[in-house]
């Protein structure tokens, strides 16, 4: 299952983790980064700069359980 890790940066410079979005459509074409990136946007509310907001995708591997493991880790 695919999810995504949100975070944002303030004015600092900082990263701060909003939330972990699991991707549930089932259409492909509906998937794009701005759409991901919508979920983000709504998430900060009026709190910080919507343009600062980047994401990771990740995966549940069923290897470790229900816990999420960034896709980069799946590899080795």
């Amino acid at each position: 299952m695919v999810a995504y890790e949100f975070y944002w940066h303030d004015k600092e410079g900082e990263s701060h983790f909003i939330g972990i979005l699991p991707e549930r459509r089932k259409a492909p074409e509906r998937i794009t980064r701005e759409s991901i990136l919508n979920w983000g946007r709504m998430a900060i509310g009026g709190e910080g700069d919507p343009h600062s907001i980047y994401f990771v995708k990740i995966e549940v591997n069923p290897k470790f359980g229900s816990n999420f493991v960034p896709s980069e880790l799946l590899k080795c």
